[in-house]
């Protein structure tokens, strides 16, 4: 069975992810929804005002078995993606420096999901992916720019984020002779509850960051180049590795 138009969104429990989701449904998208949030009442809604286009399953990205459910969820449903947002991820300790005492466990778990996690998700999807749009959008950051590096903390998300464009660019390398491409995208200071707790310390609301993104994704989803662009979302400005 092929569904057309569908989109594949990871880490849609809330903020960007779950703005995401909203957006596809209004502009017509069947969408596969993955997140970790059993009983998430936003999703619940949408489910029932779009009953047949959206299919929420549990997925954690850090898990192998997880991620192979959920892909064998959408094969259920279809054989082809137009678009697989890599989107889920989490923040980790943002204050210890070098100088103090540090979670190391902490950080290979951030490192798991924020950039193995795509990679992982990726690969369990490549048939479909292959099959459709042939398009991966990897939300990453500025703080994976080495040349941009200006922080004293931050390890855990900043070498995931380092470690995601790299892998990124791994991928991209491999379906490029196919027509396929990796878009690379900082959604800038976004306010969220990345770090377990709401921050209204950003920028951009999730609605604001989703929107910038889809407009980055719509005016750059066509071209490929030797490297996946890496894009400020609200800007379109190219970042430097």
């Amino acid at each position: 069975m092929t569904v057309q138009r569908s989109v594949c969104i990871s880490g849609t429990d809330r903020g960007i992810g779950l703005a995401l989701v909203k957006d596809y449904l209004l502009d017509g998208y069947t969408v596969f929804a993955g997140g970790i949030t059993t009983e998430n009442e936003a999703l619940a809604q949408l489910s029932t005002q779009f009953p047949d286009h959206l299919h929420t399953s549990f997925l954690d990205v850090g898990s192998d078995e997880s991620v192979k459910a959920f892909a064998a969820f959408i094969a259920s449903k279809t054989d082809k993606l137009e678009l697989l947002i890599n989107n889920a991820a989490i923040l980790g300790d943002m204050k210890q420096t070098i100088t103090d005492v540090i979670d190391f466990d902490e950080i290979q778990r951030v490192y798991n999901i924020t950039a193995i996690g795509a990679i992982r998700l990726t690969n369990s999807l490549i048939e479909p992916f292959l099959q459709g749009g042939q398009l991966i959008v990897n939300i990453s950051s500025e703080a994976g720019s080495i040349r941009q590096s200006h922080r004293e903390s931050w390890f855990g998300y900043s070498m995931a984020k380092t470690a995601l464009n790299m892998g990124s660019t791994i991928i991209h390398t491999t379906i490029r002779k196919q027509g396929g491409r990796v878009l690379l995208i900082h959604p800038g200071w976004v306010k969220s509850a990345m770090n377990g707790t709401w921050s209204d310390a950003g920028t951009f609301t999730p609605e604001v960051a989703a929107a910038n993104i889809r407009h980055t994704i719509m005016l750059y989803r066509d071209q490929i180049r030797e490297q996946p662009l890496y894009l400020a979302a609200d800007t379109g400005e190219e970042l430097p590795w």
